[in-house]
């Protein structure tokens, strides 16, 4: 015997997809399986409100976000020039040598311009900064 026909209230049903539901939320919402939305989902009547429900919420958060930028929200503007008009952050980062050449990398330091002074502070360094060896 099967189960019973789970009642989907339409009103409702169509509530939650204008707020853009997930099929999960719906799901949780009227306490059936997700699966159970995906199947009403392929009957014509429950298709055609789920469709034009979402289509109508998706309208309404437009009409919101574009009243918002009227308004001189500077977030709504931002993010309606980079996703509607295509405009886009470039962060140009260019690093160059001396004089603007290419940047010059020695592996080994060249200690033949250190005085003798410097050189000794420099074996100081260095010896404080050694790791002892593991053995």
């Amino acid at each position: 015997m099967p189960r019973p026909r789970v009642k989907i209230d339409l009103v409702e049903l169509e509530k939650l997809c204008g707020m853009q539901c997930t099929d999960a939320e719906i799901a949780a919402f009227f306490g059936v399986s997700t699966r159970t939305i995906e199947r009403r989902r392929q009957v014509k009547r429950y298709s055609e409100i789920m469709d034009s429900s979402k289509a109508k919420g998706r309208v309404s958060i437009r009409r919101s976000l574009f009243r918002e930028a009227a308004r001189g929200n500077i977030a709504a503007i931002i993010f309606l020039a980079k996703n509607v008009i295509g405009y886009r952050d470039i962060v140009n980062t260019e690093h160059t040598g001396l004089e603007g050449g290419p940047i010059q990398i020695n592996n080994k330091p060249d200690f033949s311009q250190l005085t003798d002074d410097e050189l000794r502070q420099f074996r100081i360094i260095a010896n404080k900064t050694k790791t002892p060896r593991r053995t």
